[in-house]
């Protein structure tokens, strides 16, 4: 069953109840039935992040030993269209960490992010296809 990736973006906003975005982000997971995946790169950043909040970190490696997400492998043959992953899209740019959630999306063959990087909008998967992006945008005032 294919699943939906998170960006670190996202894991961030659900663990801190002070993100912005917390609450779009709670509201967008309610309606997801697929397991949760994410990628060692968008966790490692996520963990960085989280660093000052509240059990931030702690709870987010309990989701990841409760199986509540999951990890995509990435082998060293992923790195190089990784690169040219980054090459591709270097004008926006195209960090580590979303090069590593687009190849695992292409592996995966998903569509479904969970995330606040609005790059995610630009970048393509293979036959052009575009990302399914959770949450919507916020409304602007």
């Amino acid at each position: 069953m294919p699943g939906v990736l998170v960006d670190a973006s996202a894991l961030i906003a659900l663990l801190d109840r002070d993100d912005a975005a917390h609450e779009r982000c709670l509201e967008a997971l309610e309606g997801v039935r697929e397991p949760l995946f994410t990628v060692w790169p968008a966790l490692t950043e996520a963990m960085h992040l989280l660093a000052d909040t509240a059990r931030g970190t702690d709870t987010l490696c309990d989701m990841v030993s409760d199986d509540a997400l999951r990890l995509v492998d990435l082998e060293a043959a992923d790195l190089a269209r990784m690169k040219a992953l980054m090459q591709k899209y270097r004008d926006l740019p195209m960090d580590f960490a979303d090069a590593a959630i687009v190849r695992a999306a292409e592996r995966e063959r998903t569509n479904r992010i969970i995330t606040l990087d609005r790059r995610f909008h630009a970048y393509r998967l293979p036959n052009r296809g575009r990302f399914a992006v959770l949450p919507p945008p916020a409304a602007r005032r």
